[in-house]
């Protein structure tokens, strides 16, 4: 039983800038992109006063992020939707894209998670920085006392590598496992049914059925669930730095309400 897990393929290098890599992840991002964009016009070409179908299905679970974004955020950070939406769906159709065998998960490569994860923190930070005060937010890597600063800039670093790793981690374990259980399932049917001369003994008969049943999970399910849980760490990260106006700085809360007025 021979496996081989390999990383995305480079299909190409753009020579110029020291060289650029053209991976099978960065096409998988394209296909994902260029996918999401068809099914926006798709859905809001023919919107109309009294909706049926699929903008009734659409407006739905629209209705539903903006709900969960304002009871996970506040109402007042409502204007983050549009970013957690399309956070959620790049990763789920990043997940789901894989099925194709045409393309890879762009949720497999650690470099995607990553970049979603540090621009969560730039968020984060600009936001802090924004809110409260560049000294303010350096002051606040010293508290409760000055001798936990080392503990918190560590897990102020550890925030973004474990999101990554944890929906990177998930998605390319489950890849790596359903190889091997095809890889064994390929073994036992060779054990059993190899004895029977012909083309019958070399039908992998133990890969039909199986294989499909434990994708529903591994597959659909964990990458339904691995979207959603990094988004939701995304709003209460970004939530967490973009507090009502009442908990806002004196100064910080009377430019708000008159940028508000």
């Amino acid at each position: 039983m021979n496996i081989s897990i390999n990383g995305p393929g480079v299909y190409f290098t753009i020579p110029i800038l020291g060289g650029i890599r053209i991976t099978q992840t960065a096409v998988a991002l394209l296909a994902v992109t260029l996918l999401l964009i068809l099914l926006a016009f798709l859905v809001t070409r023919k919107i109309e006063k009294r909706p049926s179908g699929l903008q009734v299905i659409v407006e739905k679970l629209v209705s539903m992020l903006y709900n969960l974004v304002e009871s996970t955020m506040g109402k007042h950070n409502l204007h983050f939707a549009p970013y957690i939406g399309a956070l959620f769906l790049s990763s789920l159709f990043g997940s789901l894209i894989g099925l194709t065998k045409i393309f890879t998960s762009t949720t497999g490569d650690l470099s995607v998670t990553m970049a979603w994860a540090l621009v969560t923190t730039a968020m984060v930070w600009y936001s802090n920085i924004k809110n409260f005060g560049f000294k303010a937010w350096l002051k606040g890597f010293t508290e409760p006392i000055a001798v936990m600063t080392p503990m918190n800039i560590v897990s102020e670093i550890a925030n973004p590598i474990s999101m990554a790793f944890r929906h990177f981690g998930n998605v390319a374990g489950g890849s790596v496992l359903m190889s091997v259980i095809y890889a064994a399932l390929a073994a036992l049917s060779s054990v059993i049914f190899g004895w029977i001369p012909g083309i019958i003994g070399q039908i992998p008969f133990f890969q039909v059925g199986i294989p499909a049943i434990l994708s529903i999970y591994f597959d659909l399910f964990s990458g339904f669930v691995q979207a959603f849980v990094f988004c939701l760490l995304t709003m209460i990260y970004v939530g967490a730095a973009n507090p009502p106006a009442e908990e806002l700085p004196v100064k910080k809360k009377k430019a708000k309400r008159k940028k508000n007025s």
